[in-house]
């Protein structure tokens, strides 16, 4: 059982860290392009993207019409905004690793109570049928 506790930790750590690298890769991807202003250009070709006529039998196309103009109006308000991108990249990178770290910290503490329980719970367990 206490294998079992370590491999969940083992795939958890895997796909927790996994997600962090892909996190940071696309807003280092996505601060870039908002540098170089093709959000905004983007984000208007998005906004021109015509609703599927079978879209219409689940979801009300107005709404969705509505909800590319408000998405592009906030990515252009965004571009206009956002300060430089250059600071915002120095900093994101280290603040989500810091996430990662202490992330993994909870679910290495998580293993180790894990362990630590079945152990207890296997000697009581032993002791009981002793008896």
């Amino acid at each position: 059982m206490k294998a079992i506790v370590w491999l969940v930790f083992l795939v958890l750590m895997a796909f927790w860290t996994g997600l962090v690298a892909l996190t940071e890769q696309l807003s280092q991807w996505l601060l870039a392009t908002m540098a170089s202003g093709q959000v905004g250009e983007l984000a208007t070709l998005t906004g021109q993207w015509p609703v599927p006529a079978w879209l219409g039998l689940w979801v009300d196309t107005a709404w969705l019409q509505s909800l590319q103009e408000a998405g592009v109006g906030l990515v252009q308000w965004l571009s206009q905004v956002m300060p430089s991108s250059q600071s915002l990249m120095s900093w994101i990178s280290p603040v989500l690793w810091l996430g990662w770290g202490l992330g993994s910290l909870l679910l290495l503490v998580a293993a180790v109570m894990g362990h630590m329980l079945l152990g207890r719970g296997g000697s009581a367990l032993r002791k009981g049928l002793k008896l």
